[in-house]
C-alpha cells in the first residue's frame, strides 16, 4: 500500500446544459490527472444544475447502464485515475424519485462503490428553498470502499450534518463530500463541518463542491477543499471552476492515529453502552 499520494477536488459552476457541464468536467479531470492526482472527486450535480430539481429525473439510469455511467468509466478508464463521479440520477423505486447516488469507479473504468444519499436537504428561511424529498429517494445504507490507500467513505453535501455516518466501523482513512452547498449554509458552517469531521475520524476529508451562481438564481458557496487528520486545510478552490489538489500522507495520518489512540477511546459504540437511569 502506498503512504502517499495525490487527490484532486474539482470545482465547476455547473448550469442546464449537459453537453457543457460533462465536457467541462472532462476537462478538469484531465487537467487534475496531468497534474499527477491520482485520486479525483467530482462535486455533486455536476453534470446539471437546473432551475428546477425535477430536470434531473429524467436523466435517472438503472444502475449499471446508461450513457452518464458509461462516460464517468470511461473518463476513469482514459486516465488511469480513481474517479468519485460527485453525484449521479439513478433510477429509484419509489414513482417519480430518483436516487442521487455518488460512484466510484477504478483506473480500469469499474464501478467499485455506489452511495446512495442518505440525508435528503430541506431548508426553507423565507427567502430560499429547497426540498430535495420532493423529486429524491433517500438511501439506506453506510458505504465504504477499499482503494489502494485504504478505506474511503462514501457521503454526500447535506450527510456532513450527521456524524454517526462517519463513526461505524472500519474507520475510513478517507471521506468524501461532493456538495453543492447553498451559499447561506455554507458560509456559515461549510469548513466548520468539514474540519469536525476530519478531526473527529482523524480522517482525510475530500470535499469537491459547486461554487457560483446557477440558473434560477441558486448561489452555491464552493471553497472546494482537502483536509488532513489533524483539520489542516491542506487545499482550498474558493470560488469559481478550479481543483483543490494535495498529497495525502497515510504514514503521518497513523502517526497521529498512534500519538492520539482517540478512534480506540471510544466507549458509545454499541447500544449495550447506553445507559437509562434507574428509578428510584
Amino acid at each position: 500500500m502506498s503512504h502517499t499520494f495525490t487527490a484532486a477536488a474539482i470545482q465547476l459552476v455547473s448550469g442546464d446544459d449537459l453537453a457543457a457541464n460533462l465536457a467541462r468536467a472532462e476537462a478538469w479531470v484531465a487537467e487534475a490527472a496531468a497534474a499527477g492526482a491520482e485520486l479525483v472527486a467530482l462535486p455533486e450535480y455536476f453534470y446539471l444544475m437546473p432551475a428546477h430539481d425535477s430536470a434531473r429525473l429524467a436523466l435517472a439510469e438503472p444502475f449499471g447502464h446508461g450513457p452518464l455511467q458509461q462516460r464517468m468509466a470511461a473518463l476513469a478508464a482514459r486516465h488511469g485515475v480513481w474517479l468519485l463521479a460527485g453525484t449521479l440520477p439513478l433510477q429509484g423505486s419509489q414513482p417519480q424519485r430518483f436516487h442521487n447516488s455518488s460512484l466510484l469507479y477504478g483506473p480500469q473504468g469499474q464501478c467499485v462503490a455506489r452511495y446512495d444519499k442518505v440525508h435528503l436537504f430541506g431548508f426553507d428561511d423565507g427567502h430560499e428553498r429547497y426540498a430535495e424529498a420532493d423529486t429524491m429517494q433517500p438511501g439506506s445504507a453506510i458505504t465504504s470502499a477499499d482503494t489502494p490507500w485504504g478505506s474511503l467513505r462514501l457521503s454526500v453535501c447535506y450527510d456532513l450534518r450527521f456524524p454517526e455516518l462517519y463513526r461505524q466501523a472500519p474507520a475510513p482513512v478517507l471521506i468524501s463530500v461532493p456538495a453543492a452547498f447553498t451559499h447561506t449554509t455554507g458560509q456559515a458552517h461549510w469548513e466548520l463541518l468539514l474540519r469536525a469531521r476530519a478531526v473527529e475520524n482523524l480522517a482525510f476529508v475530500i470535499a469537491p463542491g459547486q461554487g457560483g451562481v446557477h440558473p434560477g438564481g441558486k448561489r452555491t458557496f464552493g471553497h472546494s477543499m482537502i483536509i488532513d487528520p489533524w483539520g489542516q486545510v491542506l487545499a482550498c478552490q474558493q470560488e469559481g471552476e478550479g481543483m483543490a489538489l494535495a498529497t495525502l500522507d497515510t504514514h503521518r495520518q497513523q502517526t497521529w492515529r498512534t500519538r492520539l489512540p482517540a478512534l480506540q477511546h471510544r466507549r458509545f459504540t454499541s447500544p449495550s453502552f447506553i445507559a437509562t437511569q434507574e428509578k428510584p
